[in-house]
């Protein structure tokens, strides 16, 4: 493969072949090229600029709006992870600083985790940067655009979770 060869996406294959692919197809791996490319991209910054992983900067997100903290259990609820997943990264946070652990008061069996001092200030100069971040990749879009693309995504989240009740077929 020579430099200038790009390998085709899924969605780049729809497009060239549409009489082979429903309209709503085509939309859905629209909509999964986007993400993918948005999240890599978010994941690479995160990385070169912070040495900080997705699942870390999403973690103390989470907590940095829950300045008493939260239980793991609600942790993992919010983030849609496995307990088992998120047990690995809240050690790692303990240990580095960033989050401190306690039991919670209201049931002795669970644990409540919140981000220290030092959690919180770093957290938060990694969200205003991640938010610039954001800004340049819609950058090409204007006001009117991401207005519009709010609104037509709100509408396709509620007919996904329509059809996922069984309201369509």
């Amino acid at each position: 493969m020579d430099d200038q060869t790009i390998p085709l996406d899924a969605e780049t294959k729809a497009v060239e072949m549409p009489e082979h692919h429903r309209d709503e197809l085509r939309l859905w791996l629209r909509l999964l090229t986007c993400s993918t490319l948005i999240e890599g991209e978010i994941r690479r910054r995160l990385r070169d600029r912070f040495d900080v992983t997705l699942p870390r900067f999403d973690l103390m997100a989470q907590l940095d709006k829950a300045p008493d903290g939260m239980t793991l259990s609600d942790l993992s609820k919010r983030m849609m992870v496995s307990n088992g997943n998120l047990t690995g990264l809240v050690d790692r946070l303990v240990t580095s600083g960033h989050l401190e652990r306690r039991v919670s008061e209201t049931d002795r069996r669970a644990q409540m985790v919140r981000l220290t001092k030092a959690g919180q200030d770093e957290f938060r100069s990694m969200a205003a940067e991640h938010e610039g971040w954001i800004a340049d990749l819609f950058g090409d879009l204007t006001q009117k655009e991401q207005k519009d693309l709010m609104r037509l995504l709100a509408k396709t989240k509620n007919s996904a979770r329509r059809a996922m009740m069984g309201g369509s077929q």
